[in-house]
């Protein structure tokens, strides 16, 4: 029996190798480049633009949402109030311009005419009394102080009249195109203290800003919210990518835009269409959790291998093997990187 033993262990061992051969993948061709990363994907903290308790939370961890989807809104009392506070001061600044452009009524005008005339004819009465008074002190039936009194009355009178006749001119020439223009900047700032009233109660909504993944609900109804802490964070569904590590003596022939294929071990018959999107300018030592053929005391440069998904299959940390036809020419970029 213990002769048999080196035996067995030899057949083992080769049933073990001629299995190996033949379930390993094959080897990549030559101008094939094979790295080794994990997927990575982009994450928004979430956060209201203004200051007030949350109302009302509308998606929970897990579920996916499109662009522009209510997620959150907070209490709008206040908001409201002031929207309504600055819609009046804009209606009462429109009424002031209004009633400049519009200039005086012709009543009121009528009525500036009618003092003129009372002013007239109170001038010349004042100044026939003082007529008089100089004819009869000649004949001492009057004295010099009534004449003199006289005098001061026509000349206040006199006065009245031309007040009133410069009372009557501005009446009709209207008011003045400064004051037209002050009046049209005040509804301006009117105008845009209602623009931020609105947008300040627009800012109780929280919306989608591009299709995704909820990932974590951080605050709850009732919470205080402000600009300053998060809401909601969101994983964006695309685009996705591979963060791998390009060796030195291959920067020259990668560039972004070149295409790719990914294999991940969750999938391992399905390949996913990717692109170089981006290569560092700056090496650094290799990471010890990056597998390459290279050895780890070489200089590499990140990348990112961009890629489309739509079945949502890559998620975050899933390990991933990227194809890179190095022969290959620069691709375009496919829909769902553009904006």
């Amino acid at each position: 029996m213990k002769k048999l033993l080196p035996v067995i262990l030899i057949l083992v061992i080769a049933g073990a190798a001629l299995a190996w051969f033949k379930l390993r993948p094959p080897p990549a061709p030559d101008n094939v480049l094979t790295l080794y990363g994990n997927v990575d994907i982009r994450e928004a903290q979430l956060t209201f633009n203004a200051s007030e308790h949350v109302e009302a939370v509308l998606v929970e961890e897990g579920e996916h949402v499109s662009k522009g989807q209510l997620l959150a809104r907070l209490h709008p009392d206040l908001f409201r109030s002031q929207v309504a506070q600055a819609e009046a001061q804009v209606e009462a600044k429109r009424q002031q311009l209004a009633k400049l452009k519009a200039g005086n009524r012709p009543e009121e005008i009528d009525k500036a005419r009618a003092e003129v005339e009372a002013a007239r004819a109170r001038a010349k009465a004042a100044h026939d009394t003082w007529q008089r008074l100089q004819r009869l002190v000649k004949k001492k039936l009057a004295s010099r102080e009534e004449v003199e009194t006289a005098a001061s009355n026509a000349n206040a009178a006199q006065a009245q009249l031309e007040a009133a006749q410069a009372a009557l001119r501005l009446m009709e020439a209207g008011p003045r195109k400064e004051d037209i223009a002050a009046a049209e900047a005040d509804l301006k700032a009117a105008e845009a203290s209602l623009a931020l009233a609105r947008q300040n109660l627009a800012n109780t909504e929280l919306h989608a800003p591009a299709d995704g993944i909820i990932r974590t609900r951080i605050l709850e109804p009732g919470d205080m919210a402000s600009p300053l802490k998060p809401a909601l964070t969101l994983a964006f569904a695309n685009p996705v990518w591979v963060r791998a590590w390009l060796p030195e003596t291959l920067l020259g022939r990668v560039k972004p835009g070149m295409p790719v294929s990914i294999v991940t071990d969750s999938y391992p018959d399905k390949r996913y269409s990717a692109w170089v999107g981006y290569v560092s300018p700056t090496a650094e030592f290799t990471p010890k959790n990056v597998e390459t053929p290279e050895l780890r005391t070489r200089l590499v440069y990140q990348m990112r291998i961009i890629a489309c998904n739509g079945n949502e299959e890559l998620r975050l940390g899933m390990p991933a093997t990227v194809h890179i036809d190095l022969q290959a020419d620069v691709a375009d970029i496919p829909d769902c990187q553009k904006p």
